[in-house]
């Protein structure tokens, strides 16, 4: 464990986003269980989402909403990312109520980034496969809790710990022969993910295509309400409904989420790299940029 735990870092340091904005309730039932940060003894309590947040004043206004992403949309994410030179920044849009040929929109940087916590929903959905196939049970014992707990801290409450004991439980050759198995390309010891893999993940997660729909509903589930609601989730309009999981790790800031509503629904990857945690503000900024521009054009 404590070699993984040297792999995979730290998560989001404590303090640097406040937890005030949340979202609208689910349009997938799931029952959004809440563990205590750092495995309480606590038992996670059932809580309901709160009201989403209304999108930044400082966000670029938005573009008649019409449900594709085209090339208007193409262009505003383009000058989105050429007006911010400073910084590496990559980002991935994916239709997923059209079943769109599965193609993923790319923009600025389309190599692998580090991929932080964002991650750990590749790791949630292989240990949840691992259940589906026998070879794991989510009241396998992890640490002092059942795997079911560490599933959730280490999701929804971005949790360290948990996230070591999960990928010692998978093991890092099965991790990557799963993502592979999905089309994806993900190293474990050295994090990386390319913001399109991503987006396919999260895709498939929201799709069905990974997991049975008991599993779903639950990782979707705690990817509601988590211990950073400030940046893909701040910046969507009332009525969008998201499921996200944020990273932050040295220079790299980044929030990987679905938006639903009404039917629709698209996976919108966002990844920026900087010198280190001095740019988060402006970072957060061209991650309320980004959103603000695909959820006025696409809802």
């Amino acid at each position: 464990m404590a070699a993984s735990a040297v792999i995979l870092g730290v998560g989001l340091t404590a303090g640097i986003h406040s937890f005030a904005n949340a979202r609208t309730a689910p349009s997938t039932p799931v029952a959004a269980a809440a563990p205590a940060s750092n495995g309480s003894a606590a038992a996670p309590a059932v809580g309901a989402p709160a009201a989403t947040a209304a999108a930044p004043a400082a966000a670029p206004a938005a573009a008649a909403s019409t449900g594709t992403i085209d090339t208007d949309l193409d262009a505003r994410i383009t000058a989105i990312i050429d007006a911010n030179p400073d910084y590496q920044i990559g980002v991935a849009l994916q239709d997923i109520s059209t079943g769109d040929g599965d193609e993923v929109h790319q923009y600025g940087v389309e190599e692998p980034f580090e991929a932080a916590s964002t991650a750990k929903v590749l790791a949630a959905a292989a240990y949840y496969h691992q259940v589906e196939t026998g070879a794991a049970s989510l009241t396998d014992q992890l640490g002092a809790y059942s795997a079911a707990f560490q599933l959730r801290a280490m999701v929804q409450q971005s949790d360290n710990d948990s996230w070591s004991l999960i990928m010692d439980a998978i093991g890092h050759e099965d991790l990557s022969d799963y993502a592979a198995s999905l089309g994806v390309k993900y190293t474990p010891e050295s994090n990386t993910l390319a913001p399109a893999d991503m987006a396919r993940i999260l895709a498939g997660l929201y799709s069905g295509k990974l997991l049975d729909a008991a599993d779903t509903s639950q990782l979707l589930a705690t990817m509601q309400d988590t211990n950073d609601e400030t940046l893909i989730p701040a910046a969507v309009p009332d009525g969008v409904t998201v499921f996200h999981k944020y990273g932050l790790l040295g220079g790299e800031l980044h929030d990987a989420g679905i938006l639903a509503k009404d039917g629709r629904a698209y996976a919108l990857v966002i990844y920026t790299k900087g010198d280190d945690l001095g740019s988060v503000p402006q970072r957060t900024d061209i991650i309320h940029q980004v959103t603000a521009a695909v959820a006025g054009a696409l809802f």
